[in-house]
């Protein structure tokens, strides 16, 4: 039987999970003081994804740059390529928080929103 031992990001409390596997199958997670901590222990260990943040260019706008986010998680196998696909992308203002930035980044399904407004 395998042991992981992992540090739980789901809320501030940063519990200490240990997580016991069988092979690919998660037997139990403890360490946890919610359940949340369990959830993220069973998918950090099976399949870990993370949200994305970055920026990107703005031309015509009262900023030059607007932070932008992945919509959902992604794989983490991803987030470089994810990172490089946003690399030379530029938009035009005005851009409002929500908007979508680039579809399907990095073939992952996810889409890139602006998380502020930047007006022209």
């Amino acid at each position: 039987m395998e042991v992981r031992n992992l540090i739980c990001i789901n809320c501030p409390m940063g519990c200490p999970l240990t997580v016991e596997m069988d092979g690919d199958e998660v037997v139990s997670v403890s360490g946890n003081t919610c359940k949340r901590g369990d959830t993220y222990g069973r998918k950090e260990v099976t399949n870990p994804t993370r949200i994305v943040t970055s920026t990107v260019k703005v031309t015509g706008g009262g900023a030059d740059m607007v932070s932008v986010k992945t919509k959902q998680d992604i794989p983490k196998g991803k987030i470089f390529e994810c990172v490089k696909a946003l690399k030379d992308v530029e938009v035009q203002a005005p851009i409002h928080i929500g908007d979508v930035i680039v579809s399907n980044v990095a073939g992952t399904g996810v889409d890139i929103v602006a998380t502020r407004n930047v007006l022209k």
